[in-house]
């Protein structure tokens, strides 16, 4: 932590639109006069909107006096060296928005044991060219795992899980991270705490203060009324929005699991207090905190409780405090909705919101067209993003920790003849691998008897045929299977935005079956895509023909590509190409007077490919140079030609 002394701003001063400018105390130290005008200056940029957002919402001067008092705590509080990187951040602009940026998600105990551990695997994700690294929840949660989610119950916002690590452990990770120019992203879940949280204990002793931080509710009608209006989030596993608690004869909130309970961000408390966790882990080095479940955090009755107005305006004052207290940290948002729904979260040009989304619907409808073979509503989707402004950063991925929910734009399928049921079905079959022609290995979530809806759970390895090729001992299939895995993770590549690959992935990691045998992990199959990373594995890397080796140095070299390359920029034009034949996606990216043809071919047969116009291009891939009007590319094979 820093070492200079805490002397806040007065509460009158803050209060008044910041006339009191330039009054700012220091400690006498030359460099905290810049530093205190540093933070003048960014607050005087937001206060106005940041009072007028937080007076709509809660009318409590006090409350906000408190905030922007804290805010200025916390900024004194943030380490010299954070600082200095929040400036050059600053000065460079959307620095995540970089081409050479490449993430990876890893859970920290499946891939090094602890945080220490992760801190001494760098050398290898350094070898993979990562420079983003996102470390799945390891703040404090209850110790039955089935109590857990999987971290997202979170116990205490300012502690570690003790297996993990400590606090101090994670601050010195980011502080080595940064110094090998790396960041680190963490879940922030803001929705709900565990029912272990000192907030959750005091509620059920009947603490008044803190009940109010959560909501309760002994009437019976509005009970009734919530489930009638609002979606379940998980039908089958944790029915109900609510828990009843026979010690308070009362229902608390609990959208997702009855051991989470729903914080009330209506009270201005809870805002202010999950701000404060907010600032106290950026400033352990936190560089990208992901918004977890952010479309739930607003509740309303009569509502879905989905997507509210009043969620963008949290979402909208998060960002502001950022910017004025570390402007060096983004904000990723969580949300797992139709894209009408998706793209308000990065508000506008003028007023943003978060920096960046998930491109959750692109990597749904890209497994998609990997079972059905057709790529036309994977051009729309693409086309729809292309054409939005190029300051909205979307994350793109194949796979991450998560399930795989089949939401497709469905009235565009029903008009070329797929039903939303039938086509479910069909998906979760193949990948399955009981669908014809299938090597996809995986197995169904959340799978709902009665509707037949159902997510579905595997690795990339796995749903690209690599586990049923070895287990097969079938090297022509292996092939095949790693050319798949291979071209998808181009199709990531060449997308703009920022690319994450799962843990595993560089190496084909396949399903791991023996969660089924433990009793904790047993109902919940996402657990097949989340075992531990196989170490013994990375020594294959450099055994030549290995299918580590493989997919391992092909992708070094698409990212290597990718990196320097600057058709590959975040400014370039892109889009679609109409072709004849809808097994292929060909995309355009324009721009620095090169255009690159990047041709993917999602089918099971070699196609011919006609070029545009015949003329000289580059294949990226081996540097050559060629007279092209046509060329062969084999099954779920692409190229990559620049001209």
């Amino acid at each position: 932590m820093s070492s200079k002394a805490k002397q806040p701003i007065s509460s009158a001063c803050m209060s008044n639109a910041i006339e009191c400018k330039g009054a700012l105390p220091t400690d006498g130290r030359g460099d905290a006069g810049l530093e205190t005008r540093a933070f003048q200056k960014r607050l005087e940029r937001h206060h106005d909107e940041l009072r007028w957002l937080y007076m709509e919402l809660y009318d409590n001067g006090d409350m906000f006096a408190e905030l922007v008092d804290q805010m200025r705590r916390f900024f004194d509080d943030r380490p010299d060296r954070l600082k200095a990187l929040d400036a050059a951040r600053e000065e460079a602009g959307a620095w995540y928005r970089s081409q050479k940026m490449l993430g990876m998600q890893m859970y920290i105990d499946n891939f090094a044991g602890t945080i220490a551990g992760v801190e001494a695997r760098l050398p290898y994700l350094e070898r993979c060219r990562v420079n983003y690294i996102h470390l799945m929840p390891f703040l404090d949660t209850p110790t039955d795992k089935s109590r857990s989610d999987g971290g997202y119950a979170v116990k205490d916002f300012r502690s570690v899980r003790p297996d993990l690590g400590t606090m101090d452990d994670l601050a010195h990770l980011a502080q080595v991270c940064h110094e090998r120019g790396i960041s680190l992203c963490m879940d922030f879940v803001m929705n709900h705490t565990s029912e272990e949280h000192e907030w959750a204990r005091r509620a059920r002793a009947g603490e008044g203060e803190y009940m109010s931080r959560y909501f309760f509710e002994a009437n019976q009608d509005v009970i009734d009324r919530y489930g009638r209006d609002v979606p379940q989030v998980f039908p089958t596993t944790a029915p109900g929005h609510w828990t009843y608690l026979p010690e308070l004869g009362q229902c608390v909130m609990t959208q997702f699991y009855p051991y989470q309970w729903d914080l009330n961000y209506k009270n201005p408390r809870v805002f202010n207090e999950m701000m404060y966790n907010f600032l106290y882990l950026a400033n352990q080095g936190i560089d990208i905190m992901r918004l977890d479940a952010v479309p739930y955090i607003w509740k309303q009755l009569g509502t879905n409780c989905r997507n509210l107005p009043q969620v963008h305006t949290l979402v909208r004052m998060m960002r502001m405090i950022g910017e004025v207290v570390c402007p060096g940290v983004v904000l990723l948002g969580e949300v797992v909705m139709a894209p009408v729904e998706v793209v308000p979260y990065f508000g506008t040009v003028e007023k943003p919101e978060c920096h960046m989304l998930y491109n959750v619907t692109t990597m749904a409808t890209t497994w998609h067209t990997v079972a059905t073979g057709d790529v036309r509503l994977l051009r729309l989707q693409l086309d729809a993003v292309c054409g939005l402004p190029k300051e909205y950063t979307f994350l793109n991925y194949l796979r991450c920790h998560d399930d795989i929910g089949w939401g497709l734009d469905y009235p565009v399928l029903r008009r070329w003849g797929q039903e939303e049921v039938p086509h479910k079905r069909y998906l979760n079959d193949y990948f399955q691998g009981y669908a014809p022609g299938s090597t996809s290995r995986g197995a169904l979530y959340n799978a709902d008897p009665v509707t037949g809806d159902a997510r579905f759970c595997a690795t990339t390895a796995s749903m690209c045929g690599i586990e049923a090729a070895g287990f097969e001992g079938d090297a022509e299939a292996m092939k095949v299977a790693v050319r798949k895995d291979l071209m998808l993770h181009a199709y990531m590549l060449t997308q703009s935005g920022l690319p994450i690959i799962y843990s595993g992935d560089e190496i084909g990691q396949i399903n791991d079956y023996s969660y089924r045998d433990d009793p904790e992990k047993a109902d919940d199959s996402r657990y097949i895509h989340r075992g531990a990373f196989p170490w013994g594995l990375v020594e294959e890397i450099d055994r030549e023909g290995t299918v580590q080796n493989r997919i391992f140095l092909g992708l070094l070299e698409l990212e290597r590509i990718r990196c320097d390359d600057p058709v590959f920029s975040a400014e370039a034009t892109v889009g679609t190409k109409d072709y004849s034949d809808v097994s292929i996606l060909w995309i355009v990216r324009e721009c620095a007077g090169k255009t690159l043809h990047a041709v993917f071919n999602f089918s099971d047969r070699e196609k011919t490919i006609w070029m545009p116009e015949q003329a000289e291009y580059t294949d990226l891939l081996s540097g050559e140079r060629t007279e092209l009007a046509s060329f062969e590319l084999p099954a779920w094979g692409f190229a990559w030609f620049e001209l």
